[in-house]
């Protein structure tokens, strides 16, 4: 029996929907939930997500703007906006698009954002505060929507084995620490394997619920999963396809056919896990106007 499909696009609207009467309340407050995007260079996907974020908050209701750097802009030009912006009562997150230029020091520049904006959880007050499930810290955008996939998909999580393919900080390491956390979409006994990990397979198969975010396209085949396993496939990857018009086709780090003939549920790509980052983006940026405004 085929797996049945986690639709994130679905579940992201109806949470953005959820989001409206907070918004509005605050609005009422004299407060309008604003997010700053700092995009340097011009990366094709980086720009149509930027666009995708703006479209999102013009959507809701909430304040949008969008700062562009050319390509070799110097990082004290970067880090003189990133000033600029936690000055800023308007704005309550602060998102740079990542990855950035080699001349930029990505973490002296993350680390740059004021806490109380960092609304992609990256600085590392937020890590510790993520990690010790203090509720003010801003969770990362990636693991926080897969961990709603999970909940508002029904999937039980306490004292599954969740099993996580790759070790990012990105997604990797934060999303080990919300599913131990306890509470809904958590309690679970967690594995975190990574490109040193023997036989990773025999891991694999171990998962009640796995996460894969190891940035290597269709790497999880059919063989590596546990039958009647959730699998939840993070990664966006572009391979050669001629047979298509623009050259291309946009694969996980999961082979879908053959994972989703094994899998009770699966996330597809794209429509998966990428509607739900933007939206808890979104949702972190309203809860940094809301701390503000209390």
């Amino acid at each position: 029996m085929r797996a049945e499909l986690i639709d994130g696009k679905k579940i992201g609207q109806a949470m953005r929907a959820e989001l409206r009467p907070e918004i509005a309340a605050l609005r009422q407050r004299g407060v309008t939930p604003g997010l700053a995007v700092v995009l340097v260079g011009e990366d094709p996907a980086s720009q149509v997500y930027v666009r995708m974020k703006g479209r999102a908050c013009d959507d809701l209701g909430m304040r949008s703007e969008t700062i562009r750097l050319p390509a070799d802009a110097a990082e004290a030009e970067l880090l003189a906006v990133i000033e600029r912006l936690n000055a800023d009562p308007e704005i309550h997150g602060i998102l740079v698009q990542l990855p950035l230029p080699k001349q930029i020091n990505e973490t002296r520049v993350l680390h740059r954002i004021v806490p109380g904006k960092d609304v992609d959880g990256f600085h590392p007050e937020n890590v510790g505060k993520v990690a010790i499930g203090d509720p003010t810290g801003f969770r990362p955008a990636t693991p926080y929507g897969v961990q709603q996939l999970l909940v508002r998909s029904g999937v039980p999580t306490s004292g599954a084995h969740a099993v996580i393919v790759g070790r990012s900080n990105i997604v990797g390491r934060p999303m080990a620490s919300l599913l131990l956390h306890k509470g809904k979409g958590a309690d679970a006994t967690v594995t975190v394997c990574h490109s040193r990990t023997r036989d990773i397979g025999a891991v694999t198969r171990q998962a009640d619920v796995l996460i894969v975010a190891m940035g290597k396209p269709e790497f999880v085949r059919g063989d590596m999963v546990k039958p009647g396993a959730v699998v939840i496939d993070v990664g966006v990857n572009r391979v050669d396809d001629a047979t298509t018009e623009k050259g291309y086709r946009l694969v996980g780090d999961v082979a879908f056919e053959e994972a989703a003939a094994v899998a009770a549920r699966i996330t597809p790509v794209p429509g998966g896990v990428g509607p739900m980052t933007i939206t808890m983006l979104l949702y972190n940026t309203v809860q940094a106007a809301r701390q503000w405004a209390d």
